[in-house]
């Protein structure tokens, strides 16, 4: 499946319903928690049958506002994130598990999901109108994507996000996408880093973006001002939200800079080889590492990784991971393993081979690819469809978002 997605122009007050809609959800979805959390839910349809009650209940009428999908919509997540926590209990992951959490209401996330009703596009599919109880009204519709080339059957959900910069609408579209690319002949692995944030097993390095390093200086003054204007038990000011709100703009443009960089360097990695072997790294761990964390996370490997095994699946190029092990301390001439701190960057082998650290972990990524079978792509995201069944599908290179249970 693809995902879709253009913002929404609206009037103030149309926002506003927009906003009464997503705290709906959450209100929705939190009950939904606390009536597992009391013992009452022990299936997806308990859940179900729950959210039509609480839609009846008179201290709440506000929920019945939401469209009944909806409303389903929200009890799929909040099993959806049980369902996981389960799964990572029996599957003795270490560390934490994932109990499911309440979610608050913050201005700039959230979001709200429909179905097949509750929303209506116009003749020429510009503009989209909500027509739950809400009355949020008619949006225009501002994307590069053009959905007249599908048909509406295909429009297997809609969801409308809420983020620093506004309001964004995104179509679940019922599509298998594939495209053409003539075989290169090329195989390479991949040795991803910090200082570089890649080196192939040819040699190639390219130099990690690093945007948010080189964003802290004007995070730290919109913080602070922030911080200067926030008044402790008190309601807060005008200038406080303004400030606030230039604070989030900055974080999404980073995000936006970091997916941006994600998406391009996966899309030509996979266009040049007919293989690509990278490393199955355990990046939840790794920013552990309290002196390396902040730039793991800045250098967004699992990003990365997710696109290059989508791309990988579109235009038919095999994408492997292996195991890191050994990778870097191992010789990629003789096998023999030479160890080596973090700090030495030159690998050098009694054998005579002297390589860059990057490049010899690369070039044993490789041969790790070539000769096991691997997995031909692990990307995997869900969208639980009306009868509580997860459905795979695949994302967008312009999607802003990924979309998670």
């Amino acid at each position: 499946m693809l995902v879709y997605e253009a913002k929404l122009k609206g009037n103030i007050n149309q926002y506003e319903r927009l906003n009464e809609a997503i705290r709906t959800g959450l209100f929705i979805r939190n009950s939904c928690l606390r009536f597992w959390e009391d013992g009452n839910a022990k299936s997806r349809n308990d859940l179900y049958k729950y959210v039509t009650r609480l839609a009846r209940n008179t201290d709440f009428p506000w929920t019945k506002n939401l469209n009944s999908q909806a409303r389903q919509a929200m009890a799929e997540r909040t099993w959806a994130a049980i369902s996981r926590f389960f799964d990572n209990c029996k599957k003795q992951i270490p560390g934490k598990k994932g109990y499911p959490k309440y979610k608050k209401n913050r201005p700039a996330h959230g979001s709200v999901e429909y179905k097949v009703t509750g929303w209506k596009l116009s003749e020429n599919r510009d503009r989209i109108t909500f027509t739950d109880g809400f009355n949020a009204g008619e949006f225009k519709l501002y994307g590069s994507r053009n959905l007249n080339y599908y048909q509406l059957e295909q429009i297997k959900r809609v969801r409308v996000v809420r983020r620093a910069d506004g309001f964004y609408v995104q179509f679940c579209i019922d599509y298998d996408r594939t495209e053409e690319r003539q075989p290169t002949g090329k195989t390479v692995g991949l040795d991803v880093g910090i200082c570089a944030f890649y080196t192939d097993s040819d040699g190639n390095k390219i130099d990690s973006p690093k945007y948010l390093r080189k964003s802290e200086k004007a995070l730290k003054r919109l913080q602070k001002r922030v911080s200067r204007k926030f008044k402790k038990g008190q309601a807060q000011s005008s200038s406080y939200k303004k400030a606030k709100q230039k604070l989030a703009r900055k974080h999404l443009k980073v995000s936006r800079q970091r997916k941006d960089f994600a998406v391009k360097t996966a899309l030509c990695v996979i266009r040049s080889n007919d293989l690509v072997a990278y490393e199955d790294l355990k990046v939840r761990n790794m920013v552990n590492n309290h002196k390396l964390a902040k730039s793991i996370s800045d250098a967004s490997w699992t990003m990365f990784r997710t696109w290059v095994e989508y791309f990988g699946k579109v235009f038919g190029t095999v994408t492997v991971s292996v195991p890191p092990h050994y990778t870097s301390q191992n010789c990629s001439n003789c096998g023999a393993t030479v160890k080596k701190s973090l700090s030495t960057r030159t690998h050098k082998c009694g054998c005579g081979t002297v390589l860059d650290r990057d490049e010899n972990a690369a070039k044993n990524i490789l041969k790790l690819g070539l000769r096991t079978a691997g997995h031909a792509g692990t990307f995997q995201e869900y969208w639980t469809n009306a009868s509580g069944q997860m459905s795979l599908f695949c994302l967008d290179e312009n999607q802003d978002t990924k979309f998670a249970g």
